[in-house]
């Protein structure tokens, strides 16, 4: 009797799931996640392979900004489907022969993961089959103090990243952890953020009619807090 071979399939997990937990070597050193995170902002970022130009760049910009994330409250966590020998070779590389875009002389300080075994990409579905079924996925997980998945992004291996916009997504998150507030499209810090939209009959008139000089109201679910930049 002939035996059906059965697919592994590894789900992504999803925006509010708890991320999943692991154990890694990396290039600082052995981690545990969440526990050697807790209280920080984390962001987890997959690259296709180490010594591939799209990832030289992200990684040359990630590192030229570590220190500002830091100043955030995040920490910065890289992998690929490389052994730490590939991860140090590279960043070596990166740190004493690349020049890009008036970068040079970067040191890596965030850990990078070794995952020959794919075991933390397959928890956190950065393998996709269709792009590649032993390189990740240009992945971004956004995590927050808790240890909850608040944002993620996917990109294809062709597509660098955009920092300036994972930067943003940080500070919007934060801002609406912190005000109770959510921000409108093409929202950056220092603009007008929108108040959460009325429960009641009585609370949408009461903010239409406000005379608060630090809201307005476009109608009565549309309402802004002013930003004093």
């Amino acid at each position: 009797m002939e035996l059906e071979s059965k697919e592994i399939v590894n789900s992504m997990p999803r925006i509010g799931d708890e991320a999943p937990h692991f154990e890694a070597k990396t290039t600082q050193g052995d981690i545990k996640f969440p526990e050697d995170y807790k209280g920080k902002w984390v962001i987890l970022f997959s690259h296709p392979a180490d010594f591939t130009p799209v990832c030289t760049t992200e990684f040359m910009t990630f590192a030229s900004m570590q220190e500002e994330f830091k100043q955030m409250n995040v920490e910065l966590i890289g992998l690929s489907i490389d052994s730490i020998y590939a991860h140090i070779a590279w960043l070596r590389t990166i740190k004493e022969k690349i020049k890009w875009n008036g970068l040079e002389n970067l040191e890596v300080k965030f850990p990078v993961i070794e995952d020959i075994k794919m075991e933390v990409a397959n928890k956190f579905g950065m393998i996709s089959p269709k792009e590649s079924t032993t390189q990740a996925v240009r992945a971004v997980f956004f995590i927050d103090p808790e240890g909850i998945i608040r944002t993620i992004m996917y990109y294809p291996q062709s597509l660098g990243r955009n920092f300036e916009e994972i930067k943003r997504v940080v500070q919007g998150l934060q801002k609406a952890d912190s005000e109770g507030i959510a921000t409108p499209a093409n929202w950056k810090p220092g603009d007008d953020v929108i108040m959460p939209a009325p429960g009641s009959c009585g609370l949408a008139k009461e903010r239409v009619e406000s005379t608060d000089a630090e809201t307005y109201c476009l109608d009565w679910f549309l309402c802004f807090k002013k930003e004093h930049k």
